[in-house]
């Protein structure tokens, strides 16, 4: 029985993890990065899941002050992805194209980014495959900087995997 939980536990797992993983491309101006995952859950419940039940998914370890934080999606143009703790709060990008359960556009720095003056479109597509949503995130960041920003795109990729991970998870837990 130990073993058989094990064996679920593990395959569970593997399909909560995202399927599809890259950096697309990565240049010292820029990058982009783009991740993808099958759930089972329709892409109205996905949509639901990532802007209304953001702050119970989105990794608490990256945000601006951790457990202290509420974290919330307006999706309407001109809508925020914000993080509020009291008095301290965060604009982390800006809602500027929303086609429910199909495709969710902001614009922004996400991240240590927006302090170094860099620029972003995270963009969300939903698609039907069957009994399931495939979810994919892609991320094009750039702007100036002295550095190289080609450096930045396999970290900015696996924390982005890891925060649709979260989102994979959310979704799995809530069936």
């Amino acid at each position: 029985m130990y073993c058989r939980l094990n064996t679920l536990l593990l395959l569970a797992i593997a399909f909560a993890l995202p399927a599809y993983a890259e950096v697309k491309d990565a240049t010292p101006g820029g990058f982009t990065v783009e991740n993808s995952v099958q759930v089972a859950a329709t892409p109205e419940r996905v949509w639901q899941a990532m802007t209304a039940d953001i702050d119970h998914w989105w990794p608490k370890d990256h945000s601006w002050w951790g457990k202290a934080a509420k974290l919330s999606i307006d999706a309407r143009a001109g809508g925020c992805f914000c993080e509020v703790a009291g008095a301290q709060q965060a604009q982390h990008l800006q809602v500027v194209f929303v086609d429910p359960q199909k495709t969710l556009r902001m614009t922004g720095g996400l991240g240590p980014m927006q302090g170094m003056g860099l620029h972003g479109v995270a963009e969300w597509t939903l698609q039907a495959e069957g009994t399931s949503t495939r979810v994919t995130w892609r991320y094009r960041a750039g702007g100036y900087s002295p550095d190289d920003l080609s450096a930045l795109a396999p970290v900015v990729d696996k924390v982005q995997a890891q925060q649709l991970d979260g989102l994979a998870r959310w979704l799995q837990a809530a069936r």
